[in-house]
């Protein structure tokens, strides 16, 4: 393993340190769905992904961005490298402790805000309805705190906080993973993932 807690998060938010540039520039890697970039994730990090799941990262949790580091290792990566396998979340529970441990030592504080989005994206990801609602009052927060020249960027990924929100509100899951966990769909769930937009 060749990667460092910087390298990771130079992959993944390039080199631009204004948050409006960088979701912009970086908006192809983080939300398509493109098989040649989870190739690459796969292939770069894939063994620190494992090393994380290990613990043989932890002392990178000393410093805000090598925690950071690491909740990009298990919440996002593994959704690129094991896409539409139950593998994608098997780290789920491991991101959220560490983003939980971010956020009770005010870590998040000393990130850029587009870095804060992906610390709190386990919350989001999770299938808690507590979780979720914290979710949602960390990107009203993020919200309020970015110039407002960057609002609108901030905005959507409160939107989509709200939307996470309400699925488990409703459904106490997302039912867009059933199939990926060989979990039974109920009549309502079904119908619902036959909506626009259900499986983000």
């Amino acid at each position: 393993m060749t990667e460092t807690s910087e390298s990771i998060l130079t992959f993944w938010f390039g080199t631009s340190h204004d948050d409006a540039t960088t979701a912009k520039a970086q908006a192809s890697l983080w939300w398509s769905k493109n098989e040649h970039t989870d190739q690459e994730i796969q292939r770069r990090f894939e063994s620190s992904t494992e090393a994380m799941g290990r613990g043989e990262l932890d002392h990178w949790a000393e410093s805000p961005r090598g925690l950071l580091a690491m909740v990009l290792l298990v919440d996002q990566f593994p959704r690129n490298m094991y896409r539409n396998l139950p593998e994608a979340f098997a780290f789920d529970t491991l991101a959220l402790r560490w983003t939980l441990h971010a956020l009770e030592r005010g870590m998040d504080n000393h990130l850029l805000p587009i870095e804060r989005v992906f610390l709190y994206l386990p919350l989001e990801h999770s299938e808690s309805r507590a979780d979720q609602q914290r979710s949602v009052f960390l990107f009203e927060q993020l919200l309020k705190d970015v110039p407002t020249e960057h609002k609108e960027v901030f905005s959507g990924f409160l939107d989509y906080a709200i939307r996470h929100r309400d699925v488990i509100d409703r459904f106490g899951r997302f039912p867009h993973r059933n199939r990926i966990l060989a979990r039974e769909s109920t009549a309502e769930e079904v119908a619902f993932l036959k909506e626009p937009g259900s499986s983000f």
